[in-house]
């Protein structure tokens, strides 16, 4: 049995790719090893894929008790902090079972180069994402995933090409890039930058009637950047919005979009960890080190 553990913005989900459960970011301060029973006997796993935060800290897929500071470079940087994912991360640790620790992609990654004009593309559970993505709809493929915030990745030929991730494109829900507004505020010492991005997304910027509309919008320009790269990719939608911004990009895109779930991120998860256990040595152009 292998699983895979996304590391999603509010909750943490869990899946062997034939069962899943999650549990909300504070309730994974209490989590413990023998909570994955509710998906197999510990003798049973195999192995596990594990996210943690940004991903910043390593390049590769990295076995879990090779991968220092949880493969972060700083716990600083945008997005909230609440400890459920550190207690995650270090109970999978100390368990001694077999893990791995999945990238995030940034300056060290091998995407496009042109892409690291940002540090940051996006976080490791959107690996998982892609992976289960191109699974099922072949290697050439433009990922949206939506939801608290909105980050779209690029494969071309299996490889991962680049993405724009939450603070630089298109606002989520929740989250979203900066605008001269925010900037203004924090430059007057009225917000942090990082409250400035957890307030940038659409439920706190527009109006109901509003908020899918421009979700689905900017969700669609997004996609429409990376097919100028590779204008032959299918397009897929995944994260909690996907379903209600989905005829909207389809509209706006003139082709029509897959709709992935709130389980995408742990299925594929659980797909890396059965094959990297099972001896791929490259995931999706991302080295495997064990």
């Amino acid at each position: 049995m292998f699983i895979g553990i996304d590391h999603g913005t509010t909750a943490m989900r869990f899946s062997s790719g034939s069962a899943e459960f999650k549990i909300s970011r504070e309730e994974a301060r209490n989590f413990s090893v023998e909570d994955l029973e509710r998906l197999a006997p510990l003798d049973e796993i195999e192995g596990i894929a594990v996210c943690y935060s940004m991903g910043d800290g390593i390049s590769a897929i990295t076995d879990i008790r090779k991968v220092r500071n949880r493969g972060v470079v700083s716990q600083e940087g945008a997005g909230k902090h609440i400890g459920g994912g550190t207690r995650v991360y270090d109970a999978i640790k100390e368990s001694g079972l077999p893990a791995i620790v999945i990238p995030g992609l940034h300056r060290g990654s091998p995407t496009d180069p042109r892409f690291k004009v940002y540090s940051h593309q996006a976080s490791p559970e959107k690996i998982g994402i892609l992976y289960e993505v191109v699974h099922n709809l072949g290697e050439d493929v433009v990922v949206c995933d939506a939801s608290s915030n909105t980050v779209t990745l690029l494969v071309t030929g299996g490889r991962i090409t680049g993405a724009f991730d939450a603070c630089i494109f298109a606002p989520g829900t929740q989250h979203g890039p900066l605008d001269v507004d925010a900037i203004r505020r924090i430059d007057h010492g009225d917000s942090t930058a990082n409250d400035a991005f957890l307030h940038a997304g659409v439920d706190h910027t527009m109006p109901p009637d509003l908020r899918v509309e421009t979700m689905a919008m900017f969700a669609a320009m997004e996609c429409a950047a990376m097919l100028l790269l590779n204008p032959g990719a299918k397009v897929a939608l995944a994260g909690s919005m996907a379903p209600a911004i989905a005829p909207g990009v389809e509209a706006l895109l003139s082709r029509k979009v897959t709709v992935y779930d709130e389980w995408c991120a742990a299925r594929g998860l659980a797909r890396i960890a059965r094959d990297v256990f099972s001896g791929a040595t490259g995931i999706l152009g991302l080295a495997v080190e064990r």
